[in-house]
């Protein structure tokens, strides 16, 4: 497993969109991303983080900063997750689970007693130089959003 940490280059990734298209890190290049991992699109905690996210997005913009969901869920549902909630922000469709890998959040985890590989919810803040400057992992979204918020108006 891999295990970023602060000041590591961001690995690089080139996926598909919701919307259609794709969506590359360079994409990014000379600003601010927040790159979040979540498990799976329209499920409770993974639609109030997108939510919220979404709520805050001309926050972050006026801080200079992009936002980007990613998850392994393909882009027929994503374009499906968006338009059911009223998204704004672009997701990443990580079928093969290759972000993921990358970015050490394909981990093994266990509920109600049985264990399963999954993504494990965390958010990359990268900075406009292409490295990761804080890591939020096994993320509790009440709140989660406006903390990444604030670590960006630091920046």
């Amino acid at each position: 497993m891999v295990e970023l940490g602060i000041g590591d280059q961001a690995p690089y990734f080139d996926l598909p969109r919701d919307g259609g298209g794709r969506v590359r890190l360079i994409d990014f290049a000379g600003k601010p991303l927040v790159l979040f991992f979540y498990p799976k699109d329209d499920t409770t905690a993974c639609t109030a983080e997108s939510v919220s996210f979404t709520a805050l997005a001309a926050d972050f913009e006026k801080a200079g900063a992009a936002i980007l969901g990613m998850s392994p869920d393909p882009v027929r549902s994503h374009d499906k997750f968006v338009k059911k909630h009223a998204l704004s922000i672009p997701l990443a469709a990580d079928e093969e689970k290759v972000a993921a890998e990358a970015y050490g959040v394909w981990r093994q985890k266990s509920m109600y007693g049985r264990t399963f590989m999954g993504v494990v919810r965390s958010t990359f803040l990268i900075g406009a130089d292409g490295k990761i400057v804080k890591i939020w992992d096994k993320v509790k979204v009440a709140g989660h959003a406006e903390d990444v918020l604030a670590a960006v108006k630091e920046l």
